[in-house]
């Protein structure tokens, strides 16, 4: 990539989400353009290619990473098609900022992590943008500083107004509280170790088949306790919470309500992507990465094992490897 030019950014899935970022891109992030899309919709990726100059729609993601306008990629489309993605990303060694979850099963998180292994260096950031939340930031400063002492448990409170009609029980734990997944082992830094889930009585809004809200209780490696609830169709409106209750004191935050997640996290997406095409910029890979897809992955499946069972789940994780040391 010339240094003088701005980074090159290939947006595979163009639904939501994917959009979403390409209007990020466009009109937000510096040092940047988006010069292809890729989607299996071919209409709607030439409609969104055709508002940006220079922008190319291709239907397959192979092609578009070997067109030579292409520097970066970042994957926005749904969990099952990451991992051939990110291998033909690794085939061109393209540094690939990729929402969560990385896959939806930790095998396939694994066989990615030893593909980047192969490559002897990291090229995949994951897309868990709370870490780039200014309230949690905050969280993460204090907890840090320890002038509250140890953080003994962790109350997560995630609410959704309503989930799309092809959201299951399963995506409840394994689509929205991946989320909490990931930002308890970041603001602990420690990794969870088994995972319970509890249905309190279902709300008359969930839709047959679902049983919401649900309530899922982490265990971590150095004791701490961490419970979420999970509340996918609440009414009322998109909120998220934390409360850490710690030895000299007790920190929350969370308390406003938006219409929906892309509202309520937009300076946190934007953020993420700044800094992902600034790390990028600089030959750098900052961030969650693959290590945190896979153990994410881990617990969403112990999480969804605890969940159709009704029994306490450990979580089981490979190694460390070097390459994803702290």
């Amino acid at each position: 990539m010339a240094a003088q030019r701005p980074l090159g950014v290939c947006v595979v899935g163009t639904g939501k989400m994917g959009g979403d970022h390409v209007r990020r891109i466009d009109e937000v992030v510096e040092g940047t353009r988006v010069t292809a899309v890729v989607d299996v919709d071919e209409e709607r990726a030439k409609d969104l290619a055709g508002r940006i100059d220079g922008c190319t729609a291709y239907p397959e993601a192979a092609a578009a990473m070997a067109a030579s306008d292409v520097d970066a990629v970042l994957v926005a489309s749904p969990g099952p098609a990451h991992e051939a993605t990110l291998l033909e990303a690794f085939a061109h060694d393209l540094p690939v900022l990729c929402e969560k979850p990385l896959t939806p099963d930790a095998a396939s998180a694994l066989r990615l992590m030893e593909a980047e292994q192969r490559l002897g260096h990291r090229r995949v950031q994951v897309g868990f943008m709370r870490r780039y939340d200014s309230e949690y930031t905050h969280l993460k400063r204090l907890l840090d500083s320890g002038d509250l002492g140890r953080t003994l448990m962790l109350h997560h409170r995630h609410r959704n107004p309503a989930q799309p009609p092809w959201f299951t029980e399963q995506m409840l734990v394994n689509d929205s509280v991946v989320h909490e997944t990931d930002i308890t082992r970041w603001l602990l830094d420690q990794e969870i170790t088994a995972v319970t889930v509890l249905k309190p009585t279902a709300s008359s809004y969930a839709p047959e088949g679902m049983h919401d809200p649900q309530f899922v209780l982490f265990e971590t490696e150095a004791g701490s306790l961490v419970d979420v609830e999970i509340f996918g169709h609440c009414r009322f409106g998109y909120q998220v919470q934390a409360e850490a209750v710690c030895e000299k004191g007790v920190v929350r935050i969370g308390d406003r309500i938006s219409p929906d997640y892309l509202d309520h996290f937009q300076d946190a997406y934007d953020t993420e992507v700044q800094a992902w095409v600034d790390a990028t910029r600089r030959g750098e890979v900052t961030g969650p990465g693959i290590w945190d897809g896979y153990a994410a992955a881990a617990v969403s499946e112990a999480g969804v094992r605890a969940q159709t069972e009704g029994v306490r789940v450990p979580v089981e994780l490979v190694q460390r490897p070097v390459l994803y040391a702290s």
